[in-house]
This record gives C-alpha cells, structure tokens and sequence, in this order.
C-alpha cells in the first residue's frame, strides 16, 4: 500500500487569522477547500494541513479540543536547505509565532522549530542521509 495523499487536520480559533500567517510566511491556499470553516494551506502537493474553525473541528471527533497549553501533537517538515529552515522558523516568529527552542545542528540533520499562533509545534528540519553517522 501507498499513501498519496496526507490532511493534517488542527484546530483553531479564527480561520482568517490562520490563513493571513501561514499566507505570510510563505505557504499558499487551495481555495477550492477552504472557506469560513476551514483553510487548507498546502505544504505540497501531497501534503496539505486543514486548520477548522474549533466547532467545525469537533463535528469530526466526540473528544474535546485540547484547552490552554497542551500539546497533543508536534508536525515536523522537511525543507531543502538549513537556510530555507530558517528563513520559515523567522518568518513565523515576524508573524506572530514564538521560536520553541535555539537551531539544533546535528550534522545530517539540521532543526529548528516554533509554535504557531494557534499553539500549534511545528518542526522544522533539513536532513541529509548521506551525512548519517555509520555503526
């Protein structure tokens, strides 16, 4: 089996805002799925993040939306580069987010990571396999 396609769906409080900050940082809309519920901002072509409106989210799922500082879930993204990693993590943080924790340089794998102005932990890394440490 392959998967072709994956939805990350959120919550969050005010769709426009949603879509204003992530618009800004650099990622685009596919309009043809999103309105006043709901914005789907494409990562790729195959990977697209639904943010819902809280009560539009809750027709999804019997649990509660998560209240006050929890985190039920951290995305990680991959990038092309350590300089398009941080020029998402600067953008964020210009728009609102707040930087989670200081770049971690790894060698093979470079990170840095911030939390959206929904709450939401976003990391985001650079890796190169060829790098990789052998046994």
């Amino acid at each position: 089996m392959k998967i072709n396609q994956i939805y990350v769906n959120l919550p969050v409080k005010d769709v426009e805002k949603t879509r204003e900050f992530w618009t800004k940082i650099g990622f685009s809309i596919n309009e043809q799925i999103t309105d006043e519920k709901a914005v789907c901002v494409m990562m790729n072509d195959n990977i697209q993040i639904m943010f819902l409106q809280e009560e539009y989210f809750q027709t999804f799922s019997e649990r509660p939306v998560p209240k006050g500082d929890t985190t039920q879930v951290l995305v990680a993204i991959g990038l092309d580069s350590r300089e398009e990693v941080d020029q998402v993590v600067n953008a964020a943080v210009a728009n609102g987010a707040y930087q989670h924790e200081e770049a971690q340089d790894h060698g093979w794998m470079y990170q840095n990571s911030f939390w959206d102005i929904n709450g939401h932990g976003w990391n985001v890394i650079f890796a190169d396999p060829s790098q990789l440490p052998t046994a």
